[in-house]
């Protein structure tokens, strides 16, 4: 079963799917290590785990193509990945889709913004219009031809236009093809009822650390109609805390020991898999 299929049987299940993001393949094997089903391949995380900076469409389309190829390699379970805008133009995005089609992705989303695209929490998002980015998507159901990847049309209307116009896109972009739509942005808990509200059928909530909706559960959620649901920045915010806060108790004691909990080192080789390698050099090597 391709990874596309595992997801779409995930999403016709009971229950929301649960995808907590990941902004590299060792916390993508922590993800499934903790028995998520699936797992989001954040380009906010992608382009602060790469490059250390924010996310203001600083990343290529090889190098986030390269880092879900990477991703995927990493975990058995589906990743869904983050593709921006399409890095370009109807030709751009025919291989954008087939790119991550051979990465072995379950899904991606693509967003309305004009480029250069920003993350759907920053102000400053300028949208593309509505007809344009439908076209868009359409190209992009049409380039998957009979592959299984599932797409995801993506609004950032709601902090640039409201609500009414982010509802507006969601629905026109569900007339696409798209598999499932997705409004980005939120902050506020009654924009996500006020979503699960207006936009009929399979659609996806981002829950962003620091937000009144984290007050929500994923049971809510999914009371609410929601199909699938993104922990985009949880881990990523986790571990640059826990990194700032074991580098300062190393400078002022001078020393790790009784610094904050870390892995042992023999559980750090379980999670990247080092038994799998000694065995193969076990057997096959001189």
């Amino acid at each position: 079963m391709s990874a596309a299929t595992s997801l779409a049987s995930l999403l016709e299940g009971p229950g929301i799917v649960r995808a907590p993001g990941a902004p590299d393949s060792v916390t993508a094997r922590l993800v499934q290590a903790a028995g998520f089903p699936a797992v989001y391949m954040t380009g906010f995380g992608a382009t602060a785990s790469r490059l250390g900076t924010p996310d203001i469409g600083l990343l290529s389309q090889t190098e986030m193509t390269e880092h879900a190829r990477n991703m995927t390699r990493a975990v058995a379970i589906p990743v869904i990945a983050d593709a921006d805008t399409g890095y370009g133009g109807p030709s751009n995005i025919h291989r954008t889709v087939r790119e991550y089609i051979q990465a072995g992705v379950a899904a991606i989303h693509l967003e309305d913004q004009v480029a250069p695209k920003r993350c759907g929490q920053m102000s400053g998002i300028r949208l593309m219009p509505v007809e344009e980015s439908a076209a868009r998507l359409a190209c992009a159901v049409e380039a998957r031809g009979a592959d299984d990847l599932l797409i995801i049309g993506r609004t950032d209307a709601l902090p640039a236009a409201g609500i009414a116009e982010a509802v507006r896109r969601a629905r026109r972009y569900q007339d696409t093809g798209a598999d499932l739509v997705f409004v980005d942005g939120i902050k506020r808990i009654e924009e996500v009822e006020a979503v699960a509200k207006a936009i009929e059928g399979p659609k996806v909530v981002s829950i962003v650390d620091g937000n009144e909706t984290t007050r929500l559960t994923a049971d809510d959620l999914a009371d609410m109609g929601f199909s699938m649901v993104f922990y985009a920045v949880t881990a990523l915010f986790t571990a640059t805390r826990a990194v700032a806060d074991a580098l300062d108790h190393l400078r002022a004691a001078g020393t790790p020991a009784g610094g904050p909990a870390q892995h042992t080192y023999a559980e750090f080789c379980d999670l990247v898999d080092l038994g799998f390698h000694q065995d193969l050099d076990h057997r096959f090597g001189s």
